[in-house]
Order: structure tokens, then sequence, then C-alpha cells
């Protein structure tokens, strides 16, 4: 009886193993493909203002194609990654084919709508006649970089629920490099190319996601050995799939939305409240967004490994594992509030902020860091375990509850009607990373979240 006793710990090796390599791919990854997104941003900012402002407010727009695209990979991952467990590829074709369909769909109406409404869409994020001019000639090019996005980011999902991830990391590599140079020779007009200014970030932008897009194609034709994704199985029609995956993806894609939304609203709170405090709050999230990034690493992650044990059917080794993760989670939290809190002064000399600005900037740095130690335990629990376990009604639930009937509410009372300090105010837009904690907690240790999302012998439909 000793021998099948249930461990808090899992003791199996190649967890770990298995945990790590993917961790050490997909948060550098993840910093990678954060930094192409900054590249155009820094390089403009270099180059006028108004440019810099312009490609900002499009980088609004393409958050929330992130949104979109992310829903749509986190479900095939959900999914993908439990018939992996199974060792079942045919249905991983067919939903991967489901995904891509959702995603053309999904990037067609984004096209649309920014090609046929483009100042009505930059009138939303800015009401300045010169960003909204600057931005429309940077979103006529860029969204059609949208969809390459969304399609290769599909594709990467199915890699990652399989265990692949060098190529995404290469990628991203690639993908930067590639992106910095063109900006550099067409923003500025280097080596005999004419000066575009935004219209060349916009260029180096769509290039990149292109050569990503071709680069991943490629791989999976020539040097997949798992998948053998270009198959006919990936257009084939199949009637349980497809309402397993629309299950999921509907309470994932609102749960991301959701929150997504909120993140600019949240910006703009603080940017009603003073010129010090947009400034603090750019430093000091910058910061904290590159640590993020390996919160979010974990939470690809951990969804990844999830599905593939409860494919597995091992319910003992789906809790054990489970619980592994979760203290991992705070352990590498409490790792990245510490770094950010230690290395708030060096940070901060980098940039020329007044007085005023700077405390702000650390005092806000000073709370991001506590912020980062109890959102690197709900953040991988939740989108990462219990979104890969199948369960997205709570997420969908949480986010719904949270964001919308109490942050958003108290956000704007304590800016505008309360008049808290800047930093109360802050405090207040970040407190549901503190009390997301304890529903987290209590439904990861209900264990309700484990879901079999794969069927024995999936049908095809007529």
């Amino acid at each position: 009886m000793e021998a099948i006793k249930e461990t808090f710990f899992t003791k199996d090796r190649d967890f770990y193993k298995t945990m790590f390599r993917m961790l050490i791919f997909v948060a550098p990854q993840n910093v990678i493909a954060y930094s192409v997104n900054m590249a155009d941003n820094i390089m403009l900012g270099s180059y006028s203002q108004e440019s810099l402002s312009g490609a900002a407010t499009v980088n609004q727009i393409f958050f929330m194609v992130q949104q979109f695209a992310l829903s749509i990979g986190n479900t095939l991952v959900a999914l993908a990654s439990q018939y992996w467990g199974k060792k079942q590829i045919a249905p991983i074709r067919t939903l991967t084919g489901i995904s891509l369909k959702l995603s053309l769909i999904v990037a067609a109406c984004i096209i649309f709508i920014c090609g046929c409404f483009p100042d009505l869409v930059l009138r939303i994020f800015t009401t300045s006649p010169e960003i909204i001019a600057e931005g429309k000639s940077y979103l006529m090019l860029v969204m059609w970089s949208f969809a390459l996005f969304i399609v290769t980011n599909v594709l990467m999902s199915v890699l990652r629920a399989v265990g692949t991830v060098r190529i995404s990391f290469y990628v991203s590599i690639v993908s930067l490099i590639v992106n910095v140079s063109i900006n550099y020779v067409l923003i500025f007009g280097k080596f005999g190319f004419p000066e575009m200014g935004i219209r060349g970030a916009a260029i180096g932008t769509l290039i990149a996601r292109a050569l990503e897009f071709l680069i991943i194609l490629i791989y999976l034709i020539k040097a997949d050995k798992k998948l053998h994704l270009i198959h006919k199985d990936i257009w084939k029609y199949n009637r349980e799939l497809k309402h397993d995956y629309t299950k999921v993806y509907l309470p994932a894609m609102c749960a991301q939305v959701l929150w997504g939304v909120s993140v600019p609203m949240q910006t703009a709170i603080l940017g009603h409240l003073s010129a010090d405090a947009i400034a603090a709050n750019s430093v000091s999230t910058t910061f904290y967004q590159y640590l993020k990034v390996v919160v979010i690493a974990m939470s690809a992650t951990s969804a990844a490994l999830i599905g593939n044990t409860i494919g597995r059917g091992d319910m003992r080794q789906i809790k054990s594992e489970a619980r592994t993760m979760s203290v991992i989670d705070i352990v590498i939290g409490v790792i990245l509030g510490l770094a950010l809190i230690a290395l708030r002064k060096p940070l901060l000399s980098m940039y020329a902020l007044n007085d005023n600005a700077s405390t702000l900037a650390i005092q806000m740095i000073l709370l991001l860091g506590i912020v980062m130690m109890f959102m690197s335990y709900q953040m991988p629990v939740s989108f990462g375990i219990m979104q890969g376990g199948g369960d997205t009604p709570f997420l969908m639930k949480m986010n719904m509850i949270s964001t919308w009937c109490i942050v958003m509410p108290l956000s704007f009372m304590a800016a505008f009607w309360w008049k808290l300090p800047v930093i109360l105010v802050v405090l207040v837009i970040q407190s549901d990373q503190f009390f997301k904690c304890v529903p987290v907690f209590l439904h990861f240790r209900s264990y309700k979240w484990i879901k079999k999302l794969t069927r024995d012998e999936p049908q095809e439909g007529q």
C-alpha cells in the first residue's frame, strides 16, 4: 500500500526535467516577443513624438488582438495536450484545423474593421488629429500582421501542447533581429533607402510577422516528427470535436477579453490624474511587464503539462503535479517580486524623472513587487493549471466578478470620487491580484477543475 501512497509533491523526475526545459525556452521567447512589440515604440521615440504616439495607439488595438489570439491558442492547448497525453494524434490535427479556421474568421473581421473604419477605431484611444494621422498610416500596413500573428500563435500553441518549444524561441529571436534591422533602415532612411518614418516601422513589423509564419510552417512541413500536421485530417469536419472546442473556447475568450478590455481602461484612469503619475506608471510598469513574462511562461507551461497528465488519466499524478507547480509558482513569485524591489533604484537611474515622478515611481515599484508575489500564484494556477485542466467557466466567472464588479468600480471611485493619492489608486487597480488568490486556492484544492476533455473514439461528423 505504501508504494501507491499519494505524495504532496510529485516524485517524477521526468516531470521536473520537462517543466524546467519548457520554462527555460518559453520565458525568454515571451521576453523577445514582447521586445518585438516594444522595438517600434523605442525606435520611433527617437524619430518623432507624433510617430511614437501613433504606434503606441495602434499597439492598444494589437493588445486586444492578442487577447483573441491567446484565447484561441489556449483552448487548443487545453484540448490538444490531453489528446497528446493519450497519444491520439488525429484529433489534435482536427482541433488545429478548427483553431485555424476560427483564426482566419477573427483576422478577417479585424482587418475589415481596421481597413474600413480606421479613424473611428483610433478615436477610441485618442482625439489628436496628428496622432490619428500617424496611427492610420501605421495601421493600414500593420493590420495585415495581425492575421499572421493569430495564425502563427495557433501553430506555436499546438507545438507547445506536445512539448515542442525550442522552435518558437528561435523564431522570436529571428523576428526581433529582422524587425529592429528593417526599422533602423526604413525609419531613418539608412543605406540609401528612403526615410519612411512610421510606415517604415510598420513594414518592419509586417515582414517580421510574415517570417515568423514561414519559419513555423517550414518546420511543420520538414522537421516536425510528432504531429505531421500538414495532413488531410487538419481540415476534416468533426461535429463532436467542434462542440468540445466551442464549449472550452467561449468561456476562455470571454475571460481573456474581459480582462483585456480592463487594462487600457485602468491605464486611462491613471492618465487622468497627473503628468507625474503617467510618467511614473509608464516607467514602473515597463519593468513589471518584463518580469511578468516569466509568470505568463509558467502559465503556458503549466497548461500544457497538466493537460498531458489528465490525458494519461492518473488522478494521483494530476494532483501531485498540480500541487508541485503551485508551490513553484509561489517561489518564482517571491524571487521576481524581491528582484523588482531590489533593483528599483538602479532601474530608475536610467530615466530623467523629476523628484515627484521619481518618488511615485519608487512607490509603484515597491507595490508592484508585492503584487508580483501574489499574481505569480493566482495567474499560473488559474490561467495555467485550471485552464489547462479544461475549467474555463471558472476563469470567466472570476474575471467578470473581480474585474467588472469590484476592481473597475472601485478604481473609478478611488480616482475621481474619493480622490485618493496616486499610490492608493494604483493599489485599488491592482487589488484583484490579492483577493483572487482566495477563490483560486479554494477552487484549486477542490480539484473540481480537473475535466476530461477527450473522447475515446472521436466520431466523424457528416
